[in-house]
């Protein structure tokens, strides 16, 4: 019985954990594309309600269930998943100095966690919805659609948090290949059932967010599933599912700055939807259009900073600071590597993935106009996310935060005020993301280069 323990473990640790053994770009890249593709079909919901409402219901649709409501979700429901950022990176740490006990503590906590936010932001979402929607200037014709949507998707809340949550228990531990399975098996079903209710059964909008919610529900049961019955040190147990004081304290005090984050940035997207708002459906609808669009790069980005967060936890973890600082290096030019590439790509043949979502031509003329203007500068956001992504997997996530507050969302909402209206366009809207990028990015340089414990002068000192 000790010899098959023995070697149970020991292929947990070379099988499961060579982030922390293996060739660092390759472990990297094994680690991304499970995310990248995840990621992918985790996008693939929204998009093809947008693709199914756009194509069959109208723009009026199109408009509703990607612009001012996919901001307020994501304002709500991406402060909870900066906050559950905090489970990943501690659970990542205990994992890999293998501490059994802690890990455990960490994973039930995240669980009831999941639950009780689950419950608060589904009552807020329900409750709230129609008046941020009006506070947002958003059009009547679309209004009725949107505070549909919204309602509906908030219902489905709690599933969508314990996917979240249980995914990011795998992906600290090293598997992110199962999270992608479910995922794909979530997204299935919501293509499966959009075409059911929409098309067919022609429940227009409430059908789309119906559809989105009962397929979150199908990938949070896989996850369950799944963490109940492993034999591995992250097992969930029903009976243990409860807030531990100290462990909720710890997440808390590392997930709260990139919740935060993620707070900042959307309430400084929700002010540029209302700017985006007040020029027309048309506009709207274009720029919920390239929304979907642009979030090949946002999926892209998002992966690489998960993959070293991970990376970096668990080598912190395990004490190989060299192996750590070659990992954020590596990463970093994959990165800037990928996003060059994209940006080629959409910048030569969006005008046809446009199409996809519609064929009003003042919407594609307006599409057009704000994809060719941002789409090179994706370039200039890349060193925020590996860089903060890096910080957050040894513990340092409050300074990156304030960093993200003061460079994006004070400078974007000051260029919204003062600027937009001197020039009423959507270019002067958006020149308000390569803006804040470019300065962010000098700013996370010189922190994450003289002054955080990553850095070459805090090499030096120590």
């Amino acid at each position: 019985m000790m010899t098959e323990q023995k070697t149970k473990e020991t292929e947990i640790t070379e099988g499961q954990n060579q982030i922390t053994e293996g060739v660092i770009w390759k472990q990297l890249l094994l680690f991304f594309f499970p995310i990248l593709f995840g990621t992918f079909f985790q996008q693939l919901y929204n998009t093809v309600d947008a693709i199914v409402v756009g194509r069959f219901v109208g723009k009026e649709a199109l408009a509703a269930v990607g612009g001012p409501t996919g901001t307020l979700i994501n304002l709500l429901v991406g402060f909870f998943v900066g906050l559950s950022s905090g489970a990943t990176v501690i659970i990542s740490q205990f994992y890999g100095a293998r501490r059994e006990d802690k890990v455990g503590f960490a994973v039930h906590t995240s669980i009831a966690f999941s639950l009780l936010c689950g419950a608060g932001i589904m009552a807020v979402g329900i409750l709230f919805a129609p008046w941020a929607l009006s506070a947002m200037g958003t059009p009547r014709d679309i209004l009725t659609y949107a505070i549909l949507y919204m309602r509906i998707f908030f219902l489905g809340t709690i599933p969508n948090l314990i996917y979240n949550m249980g995914s990011g228990i795998l992906r600290a531990a090293g598997d992110s290949r199962r999270p992608l399975f479910f995922l794909i098996t979530g997204c299935v079903t919501n293509i499966v059932l959009d075409v059911v209710l929409v098309v067919y059964l022609h429940m227009g909008v409430a059908g789309a967010a119906a559809a989105t919610i009962l397929s979150q529900t199908a990938s949070a049961l896989f996850v369950i599933i799944v963490l109940t019955r492993t034999e591995e040190m992250y097992r969930l147990r029903f009976s243990r599912i409860r807030l531990d004081r100290r462990m909720l304290n710890r997440i808390i005090r590392i997930g709260l700055p990139a919740g935060l984050q993620s707070v900042m940035y959307s309430l400084s997207n929700v002010i540029i939807q209302s700017g985006v708002n007040s020029l027309g459906t048309d506009t709207i609808a274009a720029w919920t259009a390239y929304g979907k669009i642009d979030s090949v790069f946002w999926m892209i980005i998002n992966a690489f900073g998960i993959s070293i967060t991970t990376f970096v936890g668990q080598n912190y973890g395990a004490g190989k600071m060299d192996r750590v600082k070659k990992g954020i290096r590596q990463c970093l030019m994959m990165t800037l590597a990928s996003s060059v590439m994209l940006s080629f790509f959409l910048y030569q043949f969006g005008f046809y993935i446009f199409e996809i979502f519609t064929t009003d031509p003042a919407v594609l003329e307006k599409g057009m106009e704000i994809l060719k203007f941002l789409v090179p500068t994706f370039i200039t956001y890349v060193t925020i996310e590996i860089y903060s992504g890096a910080l957050r997997g040894i513990g340092d996530s409050w300074v990156p935060m304030v960093l993200t507050m003061l460079g994006v969302c004070a400078l974007r909402v000051l260029w919204i005020v003062v600027a937009v209206p001197l020039r009423r366009d959507i270019t002067t809207v958006v020149f308000s993301y390569p803006l804040t990028w470019t300065v962010t990015t000098i700013l996370f340089i010189v922190y994450f280069h003289r002054f955080s414990r990553l850095g070459e002068r805090k090499r030096k000192l120590s």
